[in-house]
């Protein structure tokens, strides 16, 4: 014990132990004083700290270790702090320690004011389903195109949106892989399949608009894929498994660290043969099974300097051939892709300003993609091929940002990103079985933005986090070519250069009430771009053409929420109330409708406005882990001036209610999981007559280990068989039947 004389204008010194009274090395004490001095140290392996104290006003202690709960306590007088030197710190409560970086900087998920939810690799792999997009609808704000997972859906139909804003082919949502967009450059969709599972270390979803730091595509939210790497001298890992469909896949993942060399490889190949997607009422003879095979190979080498500055080399390639469903209808997929990058600290430049880091990107690539288009027979007997598509692609980005600690208690980051992308889609017209025209059309586009965020921790209860970024887009170097064979006549269009811009800000402030609850709020402004697709191509599904519209601009969204969390030892429960309008959607609207043919356009309607509520909860009681995920989302067309009976419709492709759950035990070398999802009813236009009705998904999975690294699994999707509709285009397609795959994993 010492005397006041002692502390007052010295130090504050302590102890930090648990509950056994055993002492806490390196916990971090931060000694906050109510007119907003701020003191940092570390308790030594006696768990003894002494931090500068030249103060005796009222001040707060908070103390955080690795595995332990933060203590917060508030003392009226420094002299009053010698009465108390020891402190315990209690186990860490459920998800309060966990670290998320999908807001730009690394925080702890409790003092984040902006709803985000993580899925580890353990929680991954206790998923019944072998892809990452059906293993994220644990989430239950998750929702993809028309219902249809990678495994199933064409490329085109795997955009992403998040908390009902609408979904389309074209993705809402960002979805960022080692920090590269994985978002097709042509046409905004997402190629699931290029992520092999056994790849990744955690997947963070950041739901509500995110423009204010990701720019485009994260209209609804952003989807972070952190990539795994390579921890110790040498890791191995493998996994077999084969199934129902004739489903198989093979990955493995190693890597190494010596000296001052990283490197990691991965390696999967999977294929399936898939079902029939065709409702078996109406199915014909043209009806095949709908089935996927992929491959994925990727080495990242890296090289440190010192302690902390690093650089790397990744290069990657995929290659996918699909069947969708008929004889004649076929696409194939070629990605090469390299991303050159690095982190390092930038000395201090004094005026209380440390730990300047700086990270960035150097990214490009090439794709082709080609599809076989067909027309089918009303009574489904027939089809005869009427198109035959090739879409080359390029692209190439940089990105760049830079963050430090300012005045202790404020992180500022600073970056900016560039983006240059060039496609066309190249297609040649077939009628009566001969060739009858070629067209293309296509575009550039160059994308520059800048943003800049202020993440303040004020005393020991507030976190005010406050973001905004410029971005401005060019399209340019467009124009389409149509010539007719029988004639010889071409056509050429070249379309006018058009530049848009776009301001994207948000402020959120949390307010930790007490110890175990907060509350926050957030505003936010985002956007999304059209696509060169969507500019200037249009596509077929089966009896449904959608025109492009070389008219379109961005679509704008305004985002409101307000939420609470509590957390208490093993309880985590969040919830939010949440508001998002988007001015000018791009929908695909209905112009005309026949027995065999349905023609839409894309177009900007007027608005549309999505109101709900979030709420998840996760639950630990010994061996046994549970948690529940509920999604209300009321999203309707506000407004279309230039069609009138479109107002007050729900929006295409949305779900009133979603809801999902996951229960996981582990006990020794065993372990069960069971995975639940449902969701009400959506439709399938934007006139909503074609519905899709609720449905009920249980999947499950169990897996035994044995000689440490050795662990054998079953798992089982969609135990109860149900077949509810996927679309109507106007033909009703259903989900997957029952599934089962066996496999072993070496880990």
């Amino acid at each position: 014990m010492f005397s006041q004389e002692e502390t007052v204008g010295k130090f504050l010194r302590g102890r930090v132990v648990d509950a056994d009274n055993l002492p806490i090395e390196k916990a971090r004490v931060k000694i906050v004083s109510d007119s907003g001095a701020v003191s940092l140290c570390e308790t030594d392996e006696e768990g003894r700290f002494a931090c500068e104290a030249n103060f005796d006003e009222g001040f707060t202690l908070i103390v955080e270790a690795r595995d332990f709960s933060i203590l917060r306590q508030t003392f009226a007088k420094a002299r009053d702090f010698s009465a108390q030197t020891v402190f315990t710190l209690a186990p860490e409560s459920l998800r309060e320690t966990v670290q998320v970086t999908a807001n730009r900087t690394e925080t702890r998920l409790g003092e984040t004011p902006a709803s985000i939810v993580t899925l580890s690799a353990a929680e991954i792999n206790a998923s019944a389903a072998p892809t990452i997009d059906d293993a994220l609808r644990q989430v239950a704000s998750f929702s993809l195109f028309r219902r249809a997972g990678s495994r199933s859906a064409n490329p085109t139909a795997q955009g992403v949106s998040l908390r009902g804003v609408g979904a389309s082919g074209a993705s809402r949502s960002l979805v960022l892989f080692d920090g590269v967009p994985l978002n097709d450059s042509f046409g905004g969709w997402v190629q699931w399949s290029r992520v092999a599972p056994i790849s990744v270390e955690r997947v963070e979803v950041l739901r509500g608009g995110a423009a204010s730091l990701y720019g485009n595509n994260s209209l609804s939210g952003t989807v972070n894929i952190l990539p795994r790497r390579a921890k110790e001298n040498f890791n191995f890992s493998a996994e077999v498994y084969g199934g129902t469909q004739n489903t198989f896949s093979g990955s493995t993942f190693f890597g190494f660290k010596r000296n001052d060399w990283t490197a990691d490889f991965v390696a999967a190949s999977f294929q399936t043969k898939g079902y029939i997607t065709v409702d078996e009422r109406v199915r014909g003879a043209v009806d095949v099974f709908a089935g996927a095979r992929n491959s994925n190979l990727s080495a990242r080498v890296g090289k440190s300097f010192g302690d902390a500055a690093n650089v790397f080399l990744k290069i990657s390639s995929f290659g996918e051939v699909r069947t969708n469903g008929t004889g004649l209808q076929t696409n194939r997929t070629n990605i090469r892709q390299f991303v050159f990058g690095g982190d390092s600290p930038i000395s201090d430049f004094g005026f209380r300003i440390s730990d300047l880091k700086l990270d960035w990107r150097v990214y490009g690539g090439t794709q082709v993609y080609d599809q076989i288009f067909s027309a089918v027979s009303a009574d489904r007997t027939s089809e005869t091929l009427n198109r035959v598509q090739r879409v080359p692609a390029q692209n190439v980005g940089l990105s760049a940002n830079a963050s430090a600690v300012v005045f202790e208690n404020q992180t500022v980051v600073a970056g900016f990103e560039a983006r240059e992308v060039r496609g066309a889609s190249d297609e040649i017209g077939v009628f009566n079985n001969r060739v009858a025209s070629l067209s293309g059309a296509g575009g550039r586009e160059k994308t520059f933005g800048f943003f800049v965020q202020d993440f303040a921790r004020i005393g020991s209860r507030f976190v005010l986090a406050a973001s905004a970024r410029f971005d401005v887009w060019k399209n340019f170097a467009a124009s389409s070519l149509t010539k007719t064979l029988a004639t010889n006549q071409t056509t050429v269009v070249d379309f006018p250069d058009r530049t848009e811009s776009a301001f994207s800000p948000q402020i959120s402030l949390l307010v930790q009430a007490t110890k175990n609850f907060s509350v926050f709020a957030l505003a936010s402004k985002s956007f999304r771009a059209p696509t060169l697709n969507e500019l200037y191509r249009g596509f077929r599904v089966g009896n449904v053409a959608t025109l492009a519209n070389v008219n379109l601009r961005a679509e704008r969204a305004a985002n409101f929420e307000a939420g609470t969390s509590y957390n208490r030892n093993d309880f985590y429960l969040r919830g939010n109330f949440f508001w998002t309008r988007i001015s000018q959607p791009v929908a695909n609207v209905t112009l005309f409708a026949s027995p065999n043919l349905i023609t839409r356009q894309r177009q900007n309607v007027g608005a549309t406005r999505t109101r709900g509520l979030e709420i998840e909860a996760e639950a630990r009681v010994k061996e046994f882990g549970f948690s529940v995920g509920y999604l209300l989302a009321d999203a309707r067309v506000e407004e279309f001036p230039a069609n009138r009976n479109l107002e007050d419709l729900f929006v295409p492709q949305t779900a009133r209610h979603q809801f999902n759950f996951q229960t996981r035990w582990a006990k020794k070398d065993w372990s069960f999981a069971v995975q639940g999802r449902a969701s009400s009813e959506q439709f399938d236009d934007d006139l909503n007559l074609f519905r899709l009705e609720p449905y009920f998904q249980l999947d499950a999975l169990a897996a035994r280990r044995f000689k440490e690294y050795w662990q054998i699994f079953v798992g089982i999707e969609n135990v109860f068989n149900s077949r509810y509709s996927v679309g109507r285009t106007p033909i009703r397609t259903v989900s997957p039947p029952i599934n089962l795959r066996v496999g072993i994993r070496w880990n």
